[in-house]
């Protein structure tokens, strides 16, 4: 025997189970149709991704440049630079 609960918490289940099963072949057949388009993307990610690596390098070179400089700038100010 089972209770009311039981019967409709089974039967919440296998509605749900049901309606996920389209929905996923719908979007599977969605991403194959739309494989062009989605390297084209990734494309463009990839250099952006690239252009934005090359700005953080170029800034962390510019800024230990500049703490290199201030370093060695206040060690000849106080006359201990190494020779």
């Amino acid at each position: 025997m089972f209770s009311r609960r039981t019967v409709f918490s089974l039967l919440g289940a296998g509605i749900a189970l049901t309606a996920m099963v389209p929905v996923t072949m719908i979007a599977t057949s969605d991403a194959e149709a739309q494989t062009a388009g989605m390297e084209r993307r990734q494309e463009r990610r990839e250099g952006r991704r690239e252009r934005r690596q090359e700005r953080r390098e170029g800034r962390h070179e510019r800024r230990e440049e500049r703490r290199e400089g201030r370093h060695q700038r206040r060690e000849e100010r106080r006359g201990t630079a190494a020779q």
